[in-house]
């Protein structure tokens, strides 16, 4: 990781620090360091407490849950829209899950003491990264509802439309090892749900690069379909947890 001397970059390209009130972008101004990413770099390890917290806004990180036979599946995505590091101000100090950056790009770095000292004065700015923080267990909760009822289909649909959400571009670059890692499924599942989108003229996919051609088409295959069979069980389950 680098510094990067970047003259027409603008940290509000990161949508958290866009939404700042004007004293804390002022008081932030001359402390966020712009660095360039590299893919598979890591950000944030398990077990250890992180210097800096990040505000990706060309890049997009992805948190990995790694068990101990080294299998690895991603638990939510961050990019323009967030911050990278929450455990710095949620008071738990260390991740229990790995930030790798998953498309290279750049963010804004800040040390972890300014945003604590931030959350200590109790203001606006503590409500905006507790807001955020809620709608990150929001996509975690998703993600673990669609790896358990989605097919690999569906889940690589998911996958392609978050990052397409947080880039400027609809090329993404992904090899199937990676997405396979990504949704924690085996690689010959993934091939064959992108040969069968690009049969349907969803996507070009090509050495690792895949241009979204038709996005409607993408969020509609993502759309789960449930017969009321399905149904019926999946509410006897949540039934069962609630009691």
């Amino acid at each position: 990781m680098h510094i990067s001397a970047c003259p027409t970059s603008d940290p509000r390209q990161n949508k958290l620090i866009a939404a700042l009130p004007a004293e804390a972008g002022l008081r932030w101004s001359s402390q966020l360091e712009l660095v360039d990413l590299t893919r598979g770099q890591v950000l944030v390890e398990p077990g250890r407490t992180a210097e800096y917290v990040y505000f990706p806004t060309t890049a997009i990180v992805s948190l990995l849950y790694v068990t101990q036979d080294g299998e690895s599946s991603e638990i939510a995505v961050v990019g323009n829209d967030g911050v990278v590091g929450i455990s710095l101000f949620m008071g738990g100090e260390s991740s229990p899950n790995w930030s790798v950056v998953q498309s290279a790009g750049q963010c804004y770095r800040l040390r972890g003491q300014t945003v604590k000292d931030e959350v200590e004065r109790a203001g606006v700015v503590l409500m905006m990264l507790l807001r955020y923080t809620q709608a990150m267990m929001g996509q975690v909760a998703q993600t673990a509802a669609c790896n358990r009822y989605q097919s690999i289909d569906q889940l690589l649909c998911r996958r392609l439309l978050l990052s397409l959400d947080r880039l400027e571009s609809d090329a993404l670059v992904m090899t199937q090892e990676l997405l396979a890692n990504l949704l924690g499924v085996r690689r010959e599942g993934v091939t064959a749900a992108a040969l069968r989108l690009q049969q349907a003229g969803v996507i070009s996919y090509s050495r690792g690069k895949i241009m979204v051609l038709d996005r409607e088409e993408l969020e509609n295959r993502t759309s789960e379909s449930m017969t009321p069979e399905r149904h019926a069980m999946r509410q006897k389950q949540l039934l069962k947890l609630a009691a």
